[in-house]
């Protein structure tokens, strides 16, 4: 490297990095939601931290770790200095502490709305905005959503972890015959009635069981066999679910769950477990399911490790 740009990129602080990363994901603007800074891919030293989110028109900072003394107020300042920008078209900057407890909502710029709905594929979804830890929609598995939607016409779906059911919307957009919804947390799923009724969508093509899963796979039989089964878990679910301990219960279910030639997309997002654990876990829970494909994962989210990000695999049977 020259010894100019080498000094240069010494005097370059992370913020500095930040809004130039901003600036040109702002210019334009996304028209749909969209991810525009995934610090957490570990690509920028000094942001492994920090993502910055486009919600049409709400930019959503959120921090994953106290910022070093110093760096907050810098931040602040340098998205204060980003909203004068010619390519600021937004209407609010909110930073959410998701270190703390509870991850409370700072807005530090326009007006404080809890909801908002926003469009991703032309699909809307309602999201809450520094209420909760987890706004209502995880922008990594745009590419998940979309390849669900191609895959339903026809299909009846099993979404199991369900949460606000992005994937039931994407499922009835593609011409699902039935989703079957399942998640513990029935707030969650009120949640999912609402991005259905956004969508205009057919409610008798979909059910909700708000149950604990490993009680529950008499209610989830009832409905089958399913033509598509989605796992998308938490990694750590208190009292309910444990990754490493608890998904082979899950996958050694699914032969009696599914349909000859049916499908199932699983899902890992932990950046400590590779695409190995379901590869591997399958084989031995459910040798009747071949593995086919790993999805790919948009481009805003890089990784410094492949098999760090986002982990959606397609397996089918027969």
């Amino acid at each position: 490297m020259p010894l100019f740009a080498s000094l240069r990129s010494a005097m370059t602080s992370p913020i500095d990095t930040l809004e130039q990363h901003l600036l040109a994901a702002l210019d334009p603007a996304p028209q749909e939601t969209r991810r525009l800074f995934h610090g957490r891919g570990r690509c920028w030293q000094g942001l492994e931290q920090v993502t910055v989110d486009w919600l049409q028109g709400v930019l959503s900072v959120a921090l994953f770790r106290e910022p070093p003394e110093g760096q907050l107020a810098e931040l602040e300042a340098m998205l204060r200095s980003l909203a004068e920008r010619p390519q600021w078209t937004g209407q609010a900057v909110i930073i959410q502490h998701r270190y703390l407890p509870d991850s409370p909502g700072q807005w530090l710029l326009g007006e404080p709305c809890q909801q908002r709905e926003v469009i991703e594929d032309g699909l809307t979804y309602l999201l809450d905005l520094g209420v909760r830890q987890n706004n209502g929609l995880f922008l990594d598995m745009r590419y998940g959503r979309r390849w669900v939607r191609e895959q339903a016409a026809g299909k009846r779906v099993l979404n199991l972890f369900a949460y606000t059911c992005g994937f039931s919307v994407a499922a009835i957009a593609g011409g699902a015959e039935q989703v079957v919804n399942l998640d513990m947390a029935k707030s969650a799923l009120s949640r999912g009635r609402d991005n259905h009724r956004l969508n205009g969508h057919d409610a008798s093509r979909v059910a909700y069981l708000g149950h604990e899963l490993f009680k529950s796979w008499g209610k989830v039989r009832k409905y089958g066999p399913y033509d598509l089964i989605i796992i998308d878990p938490p990694t750590f679910q208190r009292g309910s679910f444990v990754l490493t301990q608890d998904y082979a219960k899950i996958l050694r279910r699914l032969p009696e769950l599914l349909s000859e030639g049916g499908t199932v997309l699983a899902c890992v997002n932990d950046p400590g477990i590779g695409p190995e654990f379901l590869i591997e876990g399958m084989a031995e829970q459910a040798p009747s399911l071949a593995y086919v494909e790993r999805l790919e994962n948009p481009p805003e989210f890089p990784d410094v490790d492949p098999a760090g990000g986002l982990k959606a695999l397609v397996f089918r049977r027969g």
